[in-house]
């Protein structure tokens, strides 16, 4: 096992994907950010992915109701093999979101309490890969903390690790790889606490 909280990430997840699924509120009281990011979609196409993506349960469970096509991507193979049972005719990769294999142009990317797992030097990075994964015209949201740092929670008796960059350095990173920030909230209260950042991808930039 991994000896830092950030490494060991992925291993917290994969060895305990059946109690996490079970314990995963289905409550689904992200809708309202889920459907705003399905409607910056809408003049482009249905074509999602969903860097980790977990189980599939609420989040692109919603958007395959919503007729969408998912490719889902999770660090846990466990995670990306119950989603696979669930959701048959659609793509689960087990991979990192920091070395992706080839995966095309999405119509939208969402890293919904994903992203967040990483540390702050490996988040910079990102923004190329999720500028590469766009079309233009492309939906991206993600959560992420409030103010630069790290913090440390748990999970199965095991620390469970969160990082973040500010505000200031987000903004600039999303308008240095060619997007457009629609909204962000921090703390919102009526996504239990989530901090979010909405996004759209330029149409001249490709």
């Amino acid at each position: 096992m991994p000896e830092n909280a950030a490494d060991a990430i992925i291993h917290l997840y994969q060895e305990n994907a059946s109690s996490w699924n079970g314990l995963r509120t289905q409550t689904l009281f992200e809708q309202l950010w889920l459907d705003r990011f399905l409607a910056l979609t809408l003049s482009g196409g249905r074509n999602i992915l969903d860097l980790g993506c977990g189980s599939g349960q609420p989040i692109a469970r919603y958007f395959i109701d919503n007729k969408c096509q998912i490719t889902g991507v999770d660090g846990a193979a466990a995670m990306t093999n119950i989603a696979r049972k669930s959701f048959p005719e659609h793509t689960w990769i087990a991979a990192d979101m920091r070395n992706l294999p080839s995966l095309g142009k999405f119509h939208g990317v969402i890293a919904w309490h994903s992203f967040f797992h990483l540390t702050p030097e490996d988040q910079r990075p990102i923004f190329k890969t999720f500028s590469r994964l766009c079309c233009p015209g492309a939906a991206l949201m993600f959560t992420s903390g409030t103010s630069l740092g790290e913090a440390i929670g748990t999970y199965a008796g095991q620390p469970l690790y969160h990082g973040s960059l500010d505000s200031t350095e987000y903004r600039h990173l999303l308008q240095e790889n060619g997007f457009e920030v629609i909204d962000h909230v921090k703390e919102d209260p009526t996504c239990g606490g989530a901090t979010i950042w909405l996004a759209q991808k330029m149409l001249n930039i490709d």
